[in-house]
């Protein structure tokens, strides 16, 4: 690697970890003041809400990292520019086809770092931070009005009225159905919690239903193997565009098997792709701003236009996905075509920097 190419690599991570780090305490202090309306509840303290608000920044890093690659680029070349540094670089004979080699070579590094941020670092941040609130607050897992979980396994069909941390439920009731559709077995369970591979259910009720009669057994206590895998419980937890890609992948598989609505979750996969692409396709939008034509005017002006595009790209990107799933789309193409869209302005923009 050449010098001017460390020295350019410099200018836009710096440039880019400035814009994130803006970005993020921004977004941060916002939501502190969303989760001080928490504080109180069954003792969650000012301190507890800071803490939650500090492990939620690894996931707003990953969702501004785009916009902040564009900012960066823009600022760190764009000083280059102001300081006629890149004019003493085209001095020496270096084309400006090679700048922007270097320079996307720098966003292959970046892109690297998004999906370290995404894959590792977000979500068990953000898990941490559901623990936190979740203990703090001493409540259950939400899921919707009602406040119960309903899953599909094969044939048995599980309903649980709340789940607590560390795999505690309570209520739970499994119902069995034939090939014809009729129930044939209910199970009832006050209590279940997950140790050492089994789940210990508590004062369970079994009733086996046949044409002639139903036959009710009692049990103060037993052991099953099967209930659900304790992996989809973190996946229930957390929203779909908070998972890693491979839980991704494995919870479409389970929704797949059991005939199950996956369209929410298979856009969330893709995205898991498209989002640190989308860092490079925001490089390269930034490069007509510093050697093209487009490069006249002030930094406030570029960062200015840098902003409007990463703003139109996010609002454009959720759109689409929702739009996707509204009129159920394909889930790859609602990822990818604001991406698509934006990487062929940004061919087009480049073609033409002289």
């Amino acid at each position: 690697m050449k010098l001017f190419d460390r020295y350019l690599g410099r200018a836009v991570i710096a440039g880019s970890g400035l814009a994130l780090a803006i970005l993020v305490a921004v977004n941060g202090f916002v939501d502190l003041i969303d989760e001080i309306q928490d504080v109180g509840e069954h003792g969650y303290t000012i301190w507890l809400a800071l803490f939650h608000t500090v492990l939620e920044m690894p996931q707003r890093a990953y969702e501004f990292f785009p916009t902040a690659v564009l900012l960066g680029g823009l600022l760190g070349l764009g000083n280059l520019a102001a300081s006629n540094e890149l004019v003493a670089l085209r001095a020496a004979g270096i084309s400006i086809a090679r700048l922007i080699g270097s320079v996307l070579a720098t966003g292959l590094l970046l892109m690297a770092l998004a999906v370290f941020i995404g894959e590792v670092i977000a979500p068990a941040s953000q898990e941490r931070a559901q623990d936190l609130k979740k203990w703090a607050q001493g409540g259950s897992i939400t899921l919707g009005d009602t406040n119960e979980l309903w899953a599909k396994d094969g044939n048995r069909f599980i309903n649980i009225k709340q789940i607590f941390p560390g795999l505690r439920l309570n209520d739970v009731r499994v119902y069995l159905i034939d090939d014809a559709q009729r129930l044939v077995q209910a199970t009832f369970a006050t209590a279940a919690v997950y140790r050492d591979g089994q789940w210990r259910m508590s004062d369970v009720s079994r009733s086996t239903i046949s044409d002639a009669r139903i036959v009710t057994e009692r049990s103060p206590r037993e052991s099953w193997r099967r209930l659900l895998s304790p992996e989809l419980f973190s996946v229930i937890e957390q929203k779909p565009e908070h998972m890693p890609a491979w839980r991704l992948a494995r919870y479409i598989d389970y929704l797949r098997d059991n005939h199950l609505a996956a369209e929410s979750y298979e856009l969330a996969f893709w995205t898991r792709f498209t989002t640190p692409l989308s860092s490079l396709v925001m490089l390269l939008l930034a490069i007509p701003f510093v050697f093209g034509s487009l490069r006249t005017g002030g930094a406030g002006q570029r960062l200015f236009i840098g902003l409007l595009i990463g703003i139109a790209f996010h609002l454009i990107n959720r759109a689409l996905n929702h739009l996707a799933l509204v009129y159920g789309l394909d889930p790859l193409q609602g990822a990818t075509l604001p991406l698509l869209a934006f990487f062929v302005i940004g061919l087009i923009a480049v073609a033409r920097t002289r």
